[in-house]
């Protein structure tokens, strides 16, 4: 796997053994990695990696991050992908079950494009492998000039989405929880992730390309990624168990925990057969 020169790695967390094969978790807009915390601790046997993203939680600025991997300074997921790779190189990772939430999905094609040794199992939930068409693409741009301006109230709208109704009717906690994290969004970390997302190519000959195993999972009242968006995404992987989780929307993490831990074991599990 190529090198990539970095000066500010991403912020990086790791739990379990630290021998074995790591499952790398790649968390969705616009959280940090802490979304994946109910995961983990139910995780505790798992070698995990998990890295905040650009701006994101402890990880410096998207202008540092392209910066130290030589990209410039133009929002891509592409930079994002090269600072992974960057950060587990200074944690000696060469191969990982690679697994995305949301815009981490678009992380892990990116890096099955652009790195694809790294990649020991593709785990794709609640995502797409289409790029955006022109309305959701002009509405990411007007989110990202909306948050230079009003800052993390540009994506409050994004609760009833982002959580499915049954989450929303019963879980008053999370919807909470879920409401702050929001509310502490950084401003430019929105703005760079939305455009970068705008930005982001169809990647099905990606996925058609993968010799690995391979999940694609989504919450059944996702009203962000659509069940013909997971079925087209696993009909073109080799290798892939579609997962659907009842009473989940986008946030599947968070929402249904369990039930994404008994997903992700099961990809762990069948990428060192």
């Amino acid at each position: 796997m190529a090198e990539v020169a970095v000066a500010e790695p991403l912020a990086v967390y790791r739990s379990g053994p630290e021998d074995g094969l790591p499952i790398l978790l790649l968390h969705a807009f616009p959280l940090d990695a802490q979304m994946w915390d109910e995961v983990i601790m139910r995780m505790p046997d798992v070698p995990i990696v998990s890295v905040d993203a650009p701006g994101f939680g402890d990880s410096p600025s998207y202008a540092l991050v392209a910066a130290a991997v030589g990209q410039g300074p133009r929002p891509s997921i592409e930079t994002y992908a090269d600072a992974v790779v960057a950060s587990l190189l200074r944690e000696e990772i060469e191969r990982a079950v690679v697994v995305g939430l949301s815009m981490g999905g678009y992380v892990a094609l990116s890096l099955a494009d652009r790195y694809p040794a790294l990649v020991a199992a593709i785990g794709l939930l609640d995502t797409k492998a289409s790029g955006d068409d022109e309305d959701a693409r002009a509405n990411r741009l007007r989110i990202a000039e909306a948050a230079k301006e009003l800052g993390a109230t540009a994506v409050a709208p994004m609760l009833t989405t982002l959580l499915g109704k049954t989450t929303q009717s019963q879980r008053t906690a999370l919807v909470a929880e879920v409401k702050g994290l929001l509310a502490a969004a950084p401003p430019e970390g929105i703005a760079w992730a939305q455009q970068a997302m705008a930005d982001r190519p169809d990647r099905f000959q990606v996925l058609e390309g993968l010799d690995v195993p391979g999940l694609v999972l989504r919450g059944a009242e996702d009203a962000v990624s659509s069940q013909e968006a997971a079925e087209a995404m696993a009909h073109a992987l080799k290798d892939c168990e579609l997962v659907v989780v009842p009473g989940a929307g986008h946030l599947t993490a968070l929402e249904e925990p369990e039930a994404v831990v008994d997903a992700l074991r099961s990809l762990w599990e069948r990428a060192q057969r």
